[in-house]
């Protein structure tokens, strides 16, 4: 079952602007190695999980996974040949706004070659550019 809010106050959300930069999730929290945004895109939670496996798969379980972002917006689709003025549509699933400078994945416990080749995969599963970014200490 992908990820999804256990409850929300209100059953539909309006769709929201994009506009800007990430303020918060900037800067890795916890992990030595993070996959951060470059650009703007609402990431689904089929998304979010297509990212997880490749990176488990890759690393064997090794290691420690962080996922920054959690879909709590939900997005809602009409039914086809239904018309115009009928209503908002059923939700169809969730989502999560990614800015340009957020964090979206996290990884420790691994070498850096390692490292970079999961996020390489998990980054082909996004729909947006990343960057692979490493603690500085």
């Amino acid at each position: 079952m992908p990820l999804q809010p256990k409850r929300s106050k209100y059953r539909k959300q309006f769709r929201g602007k994009m506009k800007g930069k990430s303020t918060r999730g900037t800067t890795l929290a916890f992990g030595k190695y993070g996959l951060k945004s470059l650009g703007r895109k609402w990431l689904t939670a089929q998304q979010i999980e297509a990212a997880r496996v490749a990176i488990t798969h890759y690393t064997k379980r090794q290691g420690k996974l962080w996922i920054r972002v959690f879909p709590d917006k939900p997005i809602t689709s009409k039914g086809s040949e239904v018309g115009m003025g009928a209503g908002k549509g059923d939700i169809k699933g969730y989502v999560t706004v990614v800015k340009p400078g957020k964090i979206v994945l996290e990884l420790a416990g691994v070498d850096k070659t390692t490292a970079q080749e999961a996020m390489k995969r998990a980054a082909d599963k996004l729909p947006f550019k990343t960057k692979f970014v490493e603690r500085s200490l």
